[in-house]
């Protein structure tokens, strides 16, 4: 059986979550802020903000960055459900940018007719949200300059590209956005179990983003609306959530973050054997853009329905029938 996805947890990493099982904190205690240093480090970003799941991650992002009733988010309609229901979780408008066929990542060229159409009509997003499909980042540096020229916002959604690069630089360092969303589910390139995380070169955005993680509550006397009652003394300032990571799903983030390189590398050592071993079926390969470094989260084919004499589902179903844990990505999010 060759499975859809399965996460690689050593004895390295047991011994981790052991050793917070055995400590006196097993939630909120020192492994969470040593995760998001060493992920802050990777990424050379200011500020990392691990969260319970990247779905958690994106809904705070966007009300991080004021989404709210009445505002228009944008993002990939070849993504999980989460990019868009983010935007609506804050009372936003929804609505899609088609797909470069070559990459499966958000069209640069499409994006600015868009946009252009929508600076005649008053219509512009507040926020863009692209997404790094199957680990391989989009054009940030164009999409930056866009985000200048029309004065929106820009979350990337990397839930699939811990560890890979653009332009050199690892995704994550911040360079073309305003937050990068990690995703750390178990088919992802390293799991915590379930767990995200948020990265931002913005002091003032990663104060927002830690305050609304967790119930909107605060002990800095500097932002309580009149003076602390004592050293017990919180105040809600904000409509928070409980979007927390723990220590332990932390430890194993740990653990598993000191074998990322392996983890790429091993998935671009497989990557390369399928490419030769498929070069000859009629199926056309996701291009890998040589400006990045894609994690690899998928491996990606299409089928090329003129050299194709069965179904889709024909096809589908005998891989899964033969023990190829086979998937679909994704459903078109705008025919939910």
């Amino acid at each position: 059986m060759i499975p859809y996805g399965r996460q690689d947890i050593s004895e390295t990493d047991i011994e981790a979550v052991v050793e917070v099982l055995r400590s006196d904190f097993i939630t909120q205690g020192p492994v969470v802020p040593r995760f998001e240093q060493a992920v802050a480090s990777l990424c050379g970003a200011k500020h990392a903000i691990a969260v319970s799941s990247a779905t958690a991650a994106l809904h705070i992002a966007c009300l991080s960055l004021g989404v709210s009733n009445g505002d228009i988010v944008w993002t990939s309609p070849i993504t999980f459900v989460a990019s868009a229901n983010c935007a609506l979780y804050c009372g936003a408008q929804i609505d899609f940018i088609d797909i470069d066929s070559e990459t499966s990542n958000i069209s640069v060229s499409a994006l600015e007719e868009r946009l252009l159409a929508a600076e005649r009509d008053g219509l512009l997003p507040k926020v863009v949200i692209p997404v790094h499909f199957a680990g391989l980042s989009c054009d940030m540096q164009s999409i930056a300059g866009l985000a200048r020229r029309f004065n929106f916002k820009v979350i990337e959604d990397a839930s699939h590209a811990i560890g890979g690069k653009y332009l050199e630089e690892p995704i994550g360092s911040g360079r073309f956005s305003d937050i990068t969303v990690f995703s750390f589910h178990p088919v992802k390139v390293i799991t915590t179990g379930e767990g995200g995380m948020l990265l931002t070169n913005s002091g003032q955005l990663e104060a927002k983003l830690r305050l609304i993680r967790s119930h909107g509550i605060t002990r800095d006397e500097k932002l309580m609306t009149g003076k602390s009652e004592g050293p017990w003394y919180y105040q809600q300032i904000d409509l928070g959530f409980n979007y927390r990571m723990t220590d332990l799903q932390a430890a194993l983030g740990l653990s598993q973050l000191e074998r990322l390189d392996e983890f790429v590398r091993r998935r671009h050592e497989i990557a390369t054997y399928y490419d030769n071993k498929l070069s000859e079926l009629p199926l056309k390969i996701l291009a890998r853009n040589h400006d990045s470094h894609s994690a690899l989260h998928l491996y990606v084919v299409r089928l090329q329905p003129q050299r194709v004499r069965r179904s889709h589902r024909e096809i589908f179903e005998s891989l899964r029938n033969s023990g190829i844990g086979v998937n679909l990505h994704y459903i078109p999010v705008y025919l939910q």
